[in-house]
């Protein structure tokens, strides 16, 4: 090891006349010549393929070894004036493992030689690998390392042996888990269907590929891209992959039913039987080939050759670089609003700093937003507000929150963003003294009603006393909300929260079907599924009307007692057969697609209320509690119908009405869908970008 690093060094040295920019692939090899050689002064552009502790981490080398190989990568990877990684899930390991600038990070996903991996004779390939026509047939191209999971998919592979079809899966690759992987199979008692065929020519595995019926790729971790996924996928083979690193960025775009998460052998076990019984359809050859052929080395060389001008060349940028601030990485309203919102933002350089991890930092992965997790302790993260009580605060909860702002401010400091927004109460608090004491303006963005029937006294009379002095701006969802705030006439700006696009292709209602009503959102007490539940047993105690409670408790054992009570509610009006829980849905489209009508019933006013718009932007007929961002939404009689909140009677009046008048149903609905495209993301981005340049006119 030692004489390669010296001859690179030599060779490095060698060339270095007329050098514009050094491209370092590989840290180990690139030491020498960025510190003490030639070419130390240099622009220094990384490929960061992979971190190469951690690999060895993982693999089970030395404390020692692993210590050197971190320092080498932490030299060479902070040295560089621009880095490139394959996926955002590597950025994000970039920005927390080795504490890189996401503004100096670059996405650039690889290319697959189209050329060469292309559909071809099925049968073949088959014939020249000795594969008899009838089997169904899996491959699997990996380095046999205990991170790829080879392991994982051997033990679900033994769950198909009951099937109809015979199935055989192919192994190709080698490495140091080969002969326990070989005996693993012996254990399982699938030796018969498996086939360890080694390292491929190239040939030969374009043959696997064509022959096969599906490629698995079923990596632990540290997979940055998965270039085997382009290449199977080229070759128009079918591809299921873990949610592992960059892999769902590869295959999202083609279909998310190709995903399973990592180390689940009866996930995955079930995803292949739903392929060979066809009840989770794979794509076509055509569909995985398009895919394949979006990812080009054209395009990536273009992309790569600009990374390059920009460390040769730097210029003044013109994008604003903000961070944004959440307590909370579950896929609750604000976070869902805030998703939306940062991929409209075309102005901006967006970083996301979240205080758990979850959900929505998978989400912002896939949606390309550089994401990074800086935990804190649950003592102060998952506060209950009812615990705020004057001269009964935690100690240890102020302590957990004080050493979070102040790791906070140490890391805005580094990054030294032009804004911080922050999108949640609690952010609000920490973000705004950890922004204040790195000297960053920040804005807050508050979603919440601060009042006491939301939040204890205390609370309410910190929250407006700072909102005052901490932030640059304030930026509110509806004027309800802001008026909570008790700020001093004309500060304040009222911003709307941005729809999901894909909410508006709502498909035609099926007619003379039964009538169907719909609650969305975060089962809990305010929200009113039980105001709900009430409405429609007294709306429609009998026929063929059918009610549908879509939403899942989220904070706390109190949301999940409430739950329980709406079930015994149901039942004890007998409605059981008519009115469903169906718990979280990912795909809030299809779900309100199902719908005639949609009802909002929280019982104290809503802050803004993103399932109204989402309800009128897929053409429903909605019915909301007219009260707080609702009753600025929704103009009664014309896009929707209002009723006071919490009035059963009520909302069972308007129920009927809506049930009888079909023509009713149309006309709101359609009058809706024209007001939801007041809240588009690019429409209310706009809005977001123009208080930013007003806080830094004023900075």
């Amino acid at each position: 090891m030692l004489v390669r690093v010296a001859r690179f060094w030599a060779v490095a040295n060698r060339v270095s006349p007329g050098t514009s920019v050094v491209d370092s692939h590989f840290a180990l090899y690139s030491i020498l010549p960025l510190t003490v050689g030639a070419l130390r002064k240099c622009p220094l552009v990384v490929h960061f393929q992979g971190p190469w502790a951690g690999e060895s981490t993982a693999a089970g080398h030395g404390l020692a070894s692993v210590k050197a190989k971190q320092l080498v990568e932490r030299l060479v990877y902070r040295r560089a004036a621009e880095i490139v990684t394959l996926s955002a899930a590597f950025r994000r390991l970039l920005v927390e493992r080795y504490g890189i600038s996401p503004w100096h990070i670059h996405v650039i996903p690889p290319g697959v030689d189209l050329t060469h991996f292309k559909p071809g004779d099925w049968a073949m390939a088959r014939q020249g690998l000795n594969l008899p026509c009838d089997a169904w047939i899996a491959v699997v191209v990996r380095r046999l390392v205990s991170r790829m999971g080879v392991d994982v998919l051997l033990r679900a592979w033994a769950q198909l042996r009951p099937r109809s079809v015979s199935p055989i899966l192919l192994v190709v690759g080698t490495g140091p888990e080969r002969a326990r992987l070989e005996a693993l199979t012996t254990e399982l008692g699938i030796e018969d269907t498996v086939r360890f065929l080694g390292s491929l020519g190239d040939e030969a595995l374009v043959d696997c590929y064509r022959a096969a019926d599906i490629s698995i790729v079923p990596s632990l971790a540290l997979e940055g891209f998965g270039l085997v996924v382009l290449e199977a996928l080229a070759s128009g083979t079918p591809v299921v992959g873990t949610d592992a690193g960059g892999l769902p960025e590869v295959l999202a775009g083609l279909d998310k039913g190709l995903i399973v998460r990592a180390g689940d052998r009866d996930a995955l076990a079930r995803r292949l039987l739903g392929a060979i019984d066809g009840s989770e359809p794979l794509p076509g050859p055509a569909a995985c080939r398009s895919h394949a052929e979006r990812f080009t080395w054209s395009e990536a060389a273009h992309r790569n050759l600009a990374v390059y001008e920009r460390a040769v060349r730097p210029r003044h940028r013109s994008r604003l670089r903000v961070v944004y601030l959440d307590h909370c990485a579950r896929l609750s309203g604000g976070e869902l609003a805030m998703l939306r919102l940062l991929p409209a933002l075309s102005e901006v350089d967006a970083h996301v700093i979240l205080a758990e991890d979850g959900p929505l930092a998978a989400q912002l992965t896939q949606a390309g937003i550089s994401v990074e997790v800086l935990p804190m302790a649950e003592a102060a993260r998952g506060m209950h507000r009812d615990r705020l009580r004057v001269g009964h605060f935690p100690a240890h909860t102020a302590v957990a929150a004080a050493t979070h702002a102040i790791r906070l401010r140490s890391r805005l400091a580094h990054l030294r963003p032009d804004l911080v927004h922050t999108n949640s109460l609690k952010a609000a608090l920490y973000g705004g003294v950890a922004s204040r004491a790195a000297g960053i303006p920040a804005i807050w963005h508050i979603r919440d009603r601060v009042e006491e029937d939301y939040l204890p006294r205390p609370a309410v009379s910190l929250i407006r006393l700072l909102a005052r002095h901490i932030p640059s701006a304030v930026v509110a969802n509806s004027r309800s909300t802001l008026a909570t705030l008790h700020l001093p006439a004309g500060q304040g700006t009222v911003v709307p929260s941005p729809i999901g696009p894909y909410l508006t292709c709502a498909s035609p209602r099926a007619p003379h079907r039964p009538l169907q009503v719909g609650m969305v959102g975060r089962i809990a007490p305010w929200k009113g599924q039980h105001i709900f539940v009430d409405a429609f047993s007294r709306a429609f105690p009998n026929g063929p009307e059918q009610a549908t409670i879509i939403g899942s408790p989220m904070f706390g054992t109190d949301e999940e007692t409430y739950e329980k009570a709406l079930h015994r509610q149901i039942n004890d009006h007998g409605l059981e057969a008519r009115i469903k829980l169906v718990g979280f849905r990912h795909d809030v489209a299809a779900e309100l697609d199902r719908l005639d009508v949609l009802v909002h019933a929280s019982i104290i006013p809503e802050p803004f209320g993103q399932v109204v718009v989402e309800g009128m932007s897929a053409g429903l007929a909605v019915v909301a509690a007219g009260d707080g961002g609702p009753a600025e939404i929704v103009t009664h009689g014309v896009d929707g119908l209002l009723y006071p909140p919490g009035d059963a009677c009520a909302l069972t009046t308007a129920l009927g009405r809506l049930a009888g008048d079909g023509n009713l149903r149309q006309a709101l609905g359609s009058a809706a869908r024209k007001r939801a495209e007041e809240f588009r993301p690019q429409r209310v981005a706009e809005e977001v970008t123009e208080v930013y340049r007003e806080v830094l006119r004023q900075a």
